[in-house]
């Protein structure tokens, strides 16, 4: 798991990906409904007061909700799961903080017939802290070889990822050392411990570092024999390219909003905006909800039922669908009512608002010219 996090730091194009789910997923609007009895949305009312709201808006001192779900939500897209440790005082039987906590350093207790007793934390200097049940929170993407554990996209493509670094670091190397990949010096006879390190430090005098690029070089005691491969011998620029569109695959992450600017044109943005927050955003934003309220809210025992979290849609409208869905609607209406179907009835069957028609007022002429 250390890997995987690792990678987003090391690959540029996984930190755009990564960043960007983390932080569109961390700026969603949320807010505490009561329930319905009817157990329809639009009949909750908001619960503007309550100390599980309290909490999840400002989850300990030192992180922001923001800042709390960015961070998980980064453990997640990386690894497959993301940990909330529930901070408790010994004085109250509710929660009082919500932590992120590293997945590589949490371990699940099993059991044979209830499934898990616990968890295990590992602290930064070794020390082992056992967890109860209920002072732990696990959000995890099912792994098909492990309950316990969950299996994120970037484990999937743990080879691809290296290309990509070896690739930026061989680039790196190559105008780090000399601008020219290595070869051998031959000798016609072997070399005493003196004559071999002399020899080596005028090379390197003479030829190691950027500004001592493609300079004759003069071997007083054997020949140089190329071995190098050239950039474009290993085309390193379409090995990258490759891997990073098996990265965005992974993710199933949209080109455009990678700023990629390529084939791209308003339509095509505008709608990668849409994909973006409705296939990738709001599955998560739903992780989240299962969590909180299926997880979260009965820990706080009476005071956390008959209450749910919910967010705000994240999907932006679709302003060509809309047009399209009106345009069909309108004309469906025409067809009802030349059938002699009643107008508020047709209405209501395709889906438009009540509406009213004033007849336009012809203005009376009293005269040749209306004066």
């Amino acid at each position: 798991m250390v890997q995987q996090m690792t990678a987003m730091g090391t690959v540029g194009t996984l930190f755009a990906m990564v960043d960007a789910l983390s932080e569109n997923t961390a700026q969603a609007e949320w807010k505490l409904w009561a329930k319905s009895a009817s157990g329809r949305t639009e009949d909750r009312t908001e619960v503007t007061r309550h100390l599980s709201l309290k909490i999840w808006n400002k989850p300990n001192q030192f992180y922001t909700r923001q800042e709390f779900v960015q961070t998980f939500q980064q453990h997640r897209d990386l690894t497959g799961e993301a940990w909330w440790l529930v901070g408790r005082d010994r004085r109250a039987p509710f929660p009082m903080e919500l932590w992120p906590v590293r997945p590589d350093r949490m371990d699940v207790v099993r059991h044979p017939t209830e499934f898990l007793t616990g968890y295990v934390y590992t602290g930064p200097e070794g020390e082992r802290v056992p967890l109860n049940r209920d002072e732990v929170i696990q959000l995890r993407r099912p792994n098909p070889l492990d309950p316990y554990r969950g299996m994120g996209p970037v484990q999937s493509i743990l080879a691809d990822l290296d290309s990509v670094r070896y690739s930026a670091e061989w680039n790196r190397n190559f105008f780090r050392n000399s601008a020219e990949p290595g070869g051998i010096i031959e000798v016609p006879e072997s070399l005493g411990d003196d004559e071999f390190y002399q020899l080596r430090e005028r090379w390197n005098e003479q030829h190691r570092g950027v500004a001592q690029a493609h300079r004759v070089a003069i071997l007083e005691h054997g020949k140089w024999v190329d071995r190098k491969f050239s950039q474009r011998d290993m085309q390193f620029a379409e090995l990258r390219g490759v891997s990073e569109a098996v990265l965005m695959k992974a993710f199933r992450f949209p080109v455009p909003m990678l700023g990629i600017s390529e084939d791209v044109n308003r339509a095509n943005a505008d709608a990668a905006e849409v994909v973006f927050a409705r296939r990738l955003i709001k599955p998560r934003l739903e992780a989240i909800k299962q969590a909180l309220n299926n997880d979260f809210l009965p820990l706080f025992g009476s005071t956390g039922q008959g209450v749910e979290f919910d967010f705000c849609d994240p999907v932006p409208e679709d302003l060509e669908l809309s047009a399209k869905l009106l345009t069909a609607r309108s004309d469906a209406a025409k067809a009802l009512r030349d059938a002699g179907w009643n107008p508020d009835d047709i209405l209501s069957a395709v889906g438009l608002p009540e509406m009213t028609y004033d007849s336009p007022q012809v203005p009376a002429q009293t005269g040749a010219f209306g004066g």
